[in-house]
C-alpha cells in the first residue's frame, strides 16, 4: 500500500556502507515483506468488484508483482539518463488508480481498462519533465484531499470483500474481526519487523484460522504451474475511450504527487538534493509501469511509503538491496502457484486487512490536510469542497446516472472529481487571483 504523506524527517545520512552479500540479501527480503500485501492488495480488489474468477484474479496478481519488480529495479539502478531515479525506493502498485479502472471496466469493458492505461502511461513519460517544475501546483492541499478520498472511496470495496452477498455475522464476521485486532497488537506493541510486517503476518494467521473454520479452498492451486509468464493482452485487443484516457490520465498527474512526496522525503534522509532531472526520470518510470502494465494486464506503480520508512528506520540505503528486493517480485511474479494462492485467500481475511489499509489511507491523507494553512479561508473552501464532492458518487451514485457515460466516468469518480475540484481551486485562489490576507479571529 501507497499513501500520500511522506514520512517525518530525519537526520542526513553518511554515505552508506557497502553491505555483505548476506545483509544485502535480508535487507532485500525486509523490503518485500513490508509491501507485499499493499501490492497484491490491488488486484485483488480489482478482480472481486468486477467479477473476475479466481484464476484470471491470479494472473492479475502475478502480472502485478513482475511489473512492480521490474519498475523497482529501474528505480533503483537507472536506465542511463532516461529513466529511474537511482534511489533506495520500492515501486508497486497504486491504490489510485483502482476506483477509476473499475468504473471504466463496468462501462466500457476490460480492454478498455487497459488501453486507457497504456495512453495514461505514455503522458506521463511526456508530461514527467514538465511536472518535475511544476510540484508547486500540487501542495498538501490538493495531494492530502485526493489521498484521503482515495482511502475513503475503497472502504466499500473492502467491506463488499469481506462479506460478499452474505448479511454480516456469524464466522465471516468473527474472523475479520480477530484479523483486525490482531493488525492492531502488532502495529502498537511489535518491534522492527514484526510491527512491520504485521499486516502480512495477520494475512498468515487469518488464513490458518479460515483453514480450521472450513473458509477455505485452495484446491486451484495443485493445478497451477511453477514457471509462467503473465498473458499480453489478456482481455483482448486495447480499446482506447477518451473519457477512460482523461479519467487515467488525472490518476497519473495523482500519482505523480504521490511519488514526488515520497522522493522528496526520501532525499532529504540522504542528506542530498533531489535535482529536477532525477525527479522527472523517476516520475518517467511511474509512467512506464502504466504502460508495461497495459501490456501485461498489471496496474500502475508508485514509490511505496512503507518501504521509504523502512530506510529512515532501518537506516539502510542500499540500493543494491532494492534491487535485490526488484529481483526478488520479479521471481515471486514468474510463478503462478503464488498467485493463486492469493487469488484464493478467504475473502474474511483480505477484506479485513484490506479496510485496514484503506482507512490507513485515508488517515495518512488526513495527517497530509493537517499541513494546509487554514488561516485562510481560501483553503479550507477548496479543501471543503473537493472532499464534498468527491464524496458524491460514494454515498449518492444514482446522481450521476442520468449522464452521459464519457461524463460519468471523469466527473462521477470519487478520486477524480475530488482531484479536478482541489487542482482548479488551488490554481484560481492561490495562483490566479490575489491572495487574501488571512482572516482575524475574535478574542
Amino acid at each position: 500500500m501507497s499513501t500520500d504523506a511522506a514520512p517525518t524527517q530525519s537526520p542526513p545520512l553518511a554515505p552508506p556502507a557497502r553491505l555483505s552479500f548476506w545483509r544485502t540479501s535480508l535487507f532485500g527480503i525486509q523490503h518485500v515483506l513490508v509491501m507485499y500485501t499493499g501490492c497484491v492488495a490491488v488486484p485483488l480488489v480489482f478482480g472481486a468488484a468486477l467479477g473476475l474468477d479466481t484464476s484470471t484474479i491470479a494472473t492479475l496478481v502475478n502480472a502485478d508483482l513482475l511489473v512492480a519488480g521490474v519498475i523497482t529495479l529501474v528505480q533503483a539502478l537507472g536506465i542511463g539518463k532516461l529513466l529511474g531515479a537511482r534511489m533506495p525506493v520500492v515501486a508497486g502498485a497504486s491504490f489510485t488508480a483502482v476506483t477509476p479502472m473499475i468504473l471504466i471496466g463496468e462501462e466500457y469493458g476490460l480492454s478498455a481498462v487497459y488501453g486507457a492505461m497504456i495512453a495514461a502511461g505514455i503522458f506521463g513519460m511526456l508530461v514527467a519533465i514538465p511536472f518535475s517544475k511544476l510540484v508547486r501546483f500540487f501542495p498538501p492541499m490538493v495531494r492530502g484531499a485526493a489521498v484521503t478520498m482515495i482511502g475513503l472511496s475503497l472502504i466499500g470495496k473492502a467491506v463488499s470483500m469481506t462479506f460478499g452477498d452474505e448479511p454480516a455475522g456469524g464466522a465471516p464476521l468473527a474472523l475479520a474481526l480477530g484479523v483486525v485486532v490482531l493488525i492492531i497488537v502488532l502495529m502498537r506493541y511489535g518491534r522492527g519487523i514484526v510491527a512491520q510486517s504485521a499486516v502480512l503476518i495477520a494475512l498468515v494467521v487469518g488464513t490458518l484460522a479460515a483453514a480450521a473454520l472450513s473458509l477455505t479452498d485452495f484446491s486451484a492451486v495443485g493445478s497451477a504451474a511453477w514457471f509462467g509468464l503473465p498473458d499480453p493482452f489478456l482481455f483482448g485487443t486495447p480499446t482506447f475511450p477518451i473519457a477512460g484516457i482523461i479519467s487515467m490520465c488525472l490518476v497519473m498527474l495523482v500519482i505523480f504527487t504521490e511519488s514526488t512526496a515520497y522522493l522528496m522525503a526520501t532525499a532529504d534522509h540522504l542528506g542530498r538534493p533531489l535535482e529536477p532531472n532525477r525527479l522527472a526520470r523517476a516520475l518517467g518510470a511511474d509512467g512506464a509501469s502504466a504502460v508495461l502494465g497495459g501490456f501485461l494486464t498489471s496496474f500502475p506503480d508508485t514509490i511505496f511509503a512503507q518501504n521509504v520508512s523502512l530506510v529512515r528506520m532501518t537506516g539502510v540505503s542500499s540500493r543494491r538491496a532494492v534491487a535485490v528486493a526488484g529481483g526478488l517480485l520479479v521471481a515471486l511474479g514468474l510463478v503462478p502457484k503464488m498467485g493463486e494462492v492469493v487469488a484464493n485467500l478467504p475473502g474474511a481475511v483480505i477484506g479485513s486487512v484490506s479496510l485496514v489499509m484503506f482507512a490507513t489511507v485515508a488517515g495518512v491523507g488526513i495527517a497530509t490536510l493537517a499541513r494546509v494553512d487554514y488561516s485562510r479561508n481560501d483553503n479550507l473552501l477548496v479543501v471543503s469542497l473537493a472532499m464534498g464532492i468527491g464524496m458524491i458518487p460514494v454515498v449518492a451514485p444514482e446522481v450521476y446516472e442520468g449522464l452521459p457515460s464519457s461524463v460519468r466516468i471523469i466527473a462521477g469518480g470519487a478520486i477524480t472529481s475530488t482531484v479536478i475540484v482541489a487542482f482548479v481551486l488551488n490554481l484560481v485562489f492561490n495562483h490566479l487571483t490575489p491572495a487574501r490576507a488571512p482572516k482575524e479571529t475574535a478574542t
